[in-house]
């Protein structure tokens, strides 16, 4: 247990950015779930710059590794060009 007064705050600030963090990470996980399985493409194109701006923000917080979210904007923007050629 913790023996000091700020140690007690860091658990409880650490407990509620925790739960925080994991909102937002699991919100854009379900926008990205579901632009993956669109199939119509003008909805696509509308819902992508939101979903990169999610992204965006995850990584800038370092809830997400930079890398992973230029891996994840890069996969969905290609999802969402395939769907507008075809």
């Amino acid at each position: 247990m913790a023996n000091h007064k700020s140690a007690l705050k860091r658990i409880r600030r650490n407990e509620k950015r925790r739960v925080h963090n994991r909102y937002y990470a699991k919100t854009a996980r379900n926008a990205i779930r579901r632009l993956r399985s669109t199939t119509d493409a003008k909805e696509a194109t509308t819902v992508l710059p939101s979903i990169v701006s999610m992204i965006d923000r995850l990584a800038k917080r370092n809830i997400i590794h930079n890398n992973k979210a230029a891996n994840l904007k890069s996969k969905l923007s290609k999802h969402v060009n395939k769907l507008a050629a075809s």
